[in-house]
C-alpha cells in the first residue's frame, strides 16, 4: 500500500467520524448504539465539502458567479429563495446545514424514525423524499441530494412550519 493510499484511508476514516456524529445530531433526540453509527452512509474524501472545497460533482456545479462549495451553494439558495418570496439567512441555513450534514451533501440518516421507517434524511438539511417532493422549488434540480435543491427546499418546508430557516435550532 502506497504511502498515498495509506493517507487517503486515514482521511476517509477521520472524514467518516464528522459525518458519522453529523448524522447522529441530526436525529430527534436518539443517542446510536455503535452498531446503529455505523450504518452511517460512508464519507469519500471526493464529496466531502470544506470552506477550501470547490469540487462537487452536482447539477447546480457552474452556475455563474457562484462557487462549487458550501458558500456557493447557500448563495445560489438564498437567490432563489429571495426570487421566491422564501425567508432565510445565509446564518440560519449555515447553522442548520453544520448541525443536520457536516456539510457533507451525501449525508444519509440510516438509523433514526425516519429511516426505520423506509424514509432515510438525506443531504445537507436532512430532509425526507415525502418533504423534499412537497416542497421542491422549481428552478432547482429535482433531486434531493442535490445541494442547492436541497438548502432550498428545506428552508421552504420551515418557511411553512416555522416562519423561517433563521426560527429553527434543533431537529426539525
Amino acid at each position: 500500500m502506497t504511502t498515498r493510499t495509506r493517507f487517503a484511508r486515514l482521511r476517509t476514516l477521520g472524514l467518516t467520524g464528522i459525518a458519522t456524529t453529523g448524522a447522529a445530531a441530526a436525529a430527534i433526540t436518539l443517542m446510536p448504539t455503535n452498531a446503529q453509527a455505523a450504518e452511517a452512509t460512508p464519507v469519500h474524501t471526493s464529496s466531502v465539502v470544506t470552506a477550501s472545497s470547490n469540487h462537487h460533482s452536482s447539477s447546480s456545479q457552474g452556475k455563474a458567479g457562484s462557487a462549487n462549495n458550501l458558500d456557493g451553494w447557500i448563495k445560489q439558495s438564498l437567490a432563489i429563495m429571495k426570487s421566491k418570496g422564501i425567508p432565510g439567512s445565509y446564518e440560519g441555513l449555515k447553522r442548520n446545514i453544520m448541525r443536520e450534514s457536516g456539510g457533507n451533501p451525501g449525508a444519509q440518516n440510516n438509523w433514526d424514525i425516519n429511516a426505520q421507517k423506509g424514509t432515510p434524511s438525506k443531504g445537507l438539511l436532512q430532509v425526507i423524499d415525502p418533504t423534499f417532493n412537497a416542497y421542491h422549488v422549481s428552478g432547482t434540480p429535482n433531486n434531493i441530494t442535490d445541494p442547492v435543491a436541497n438548502i432550498t427546499a428545506a428552508a421552504n418546508y420551515a418557511a411553512h412550519r416555522y416562519g423561517s430557516i433563521d426560527n429553527v435550532n434543533s431537529a426539525y
